[in-house]
């Protein structure tokens, strides 16, 4: 499980999030009593999708809170803890049930933010089978560009019909928008946040991520004669410090800025000249020329702390990452960059 450990990438609800599983499960039980659905969801939906927090991000959450810090303790948000949490606030199974699925499926506030994050392809395989004015009020209520995916997606004498009906669609009213956001949640929300299970390769693969490259090596070894085809699911799905060659010059740029400068130079120690050469091209010629000056005065650096802040730069690109921040290309034709 990556540890979170750079207090600058947290937004708002993560902060509050952290600070709510910090206070402990009965605090945080009557601190959701006082919230709307939608406040408990955005929290929970949060908590969450957390892992492991560092003992500093905590300490520095709770200082920014004026609040005095009675232990560092490191907090691990999962999807259990929030929904141990929430029945701890007295919720009813239903509403729990209904938050827990909300959870699991696409994020977002509505359900037409949720419609934003759900796959073209996968819409439009549910569309099709409901009513072309059905379709109509869906399409009209997500993003332009999302609509235009789903419609090249279906039937052309289906998408052709929808197209008709939103032509000659006024205001929707109230008790039919209502109706149609109850299908949605019933029929096909609640469906696909059941296979929104986390792929076990993938749950490998992060873990792996995480341990020391000796011991990551051994594991992989074994599983490379044991399940090859495993194996190799796995290795494809790492991500490593190497892996940053793939970032755009813009993504580079903002991984420079979010990260701990005291880390950096340990990090890029290990790198390959590439690697190194790419750090530094994004840098300012005085602040390139600083970092080749610290690393020149380290000298001889352990293994283990060169591997401890590579992968720390390596989370940090994570969570911005998973913030829309940065992207980072796998390195295949598909996602090759033209200029």
């Amino acid at each position: 499980m990556r540890v979170r450990e750079d207090y600058r990438t947290l937004t708002g609800p993560e902060k509050a999030a952290i600070l709510m599983l910090s206070l402990g499960e009965e605090q945080t039980a009557s601190l959701f009593q006082h919230m709307d659905d939608e406040e408990i969801m955005e929290i929970s939906q949060t908590m969450s999708g957390l892992g492991k927090i560092s003992p500093n991000v905590v300490e520095r959450l709770f200082i920014e809170f004026a609040e005095q810090m009675t232990s560092t303790n490191a907090v691990i948000g999962s999807t259990d803890s929030t929904e141990r949490l929430l029945k701890k606030a007295g919720l009813s199974g239903e509403r729990i049930d209904n938050i827990m699925e909300e959870i699991r499926g696409p994020a977002g506030r509505t359900m037409w933010e949720k419609l934003g994050n759900v796959n073209e392809e996968v819409l439009a395989a549910f569309l099709q089978k409901e009513y072309p004015q059905t379709v109509a009020v869906v399409l009209s209520k997500v993003t332009t560009d999302h609509a235009a995916r789903v419609l090249a997606m279906l039937p052309e004498n289906f998408a052709l019909e929808v197209i008709h009906r939103m032509l000659r669609m006024e205001a929707v009213q109230k008790e039919i928008l209502e109706e149609v956001e109850k299908t949605l949640r019933t029929e096909f929300m609640t469906n696909l946040a059941r296979t929104q299970r986390r792929d076990s390769h993938e749950l490998i693969a992060d873990i792996f991520n995480n341990m020391e490259r000796s011991v990551e090596g051994r594991f992989m070894e074994e599983l490379e004669k044991s399940a090859p085809d495993a194996a190799e699911k796995i290795r494809a799905l790492m991500f490593t410090f190497e892996d940053l060659t793939n970032l755009d010059p813009a993504s580079m740029q903002t991984l420079i800025r979010a990260v701990d400068k005291d880390k950096l130079p340990t990090a890029l120690k290990g790198a390959t000249e590439t690697l190194r050469d790419l750090f530094f091209s994004n840098m300012s010629e005085r602040a390139a020329k600083i970092m080749k000056e610290d690393m020149s005065a380290m000298g001889p650096v352990r293994l283990k702390d060169v591997e401890e802040s590579q992968q720390y730069v390596v989370n940090v690109a994570k969570d911005l990452e998973s913030r829309g921040e940065i992207t980072i290309a796998s390195g295949s034709e598909e996602d090759e960059l033209i200029y």
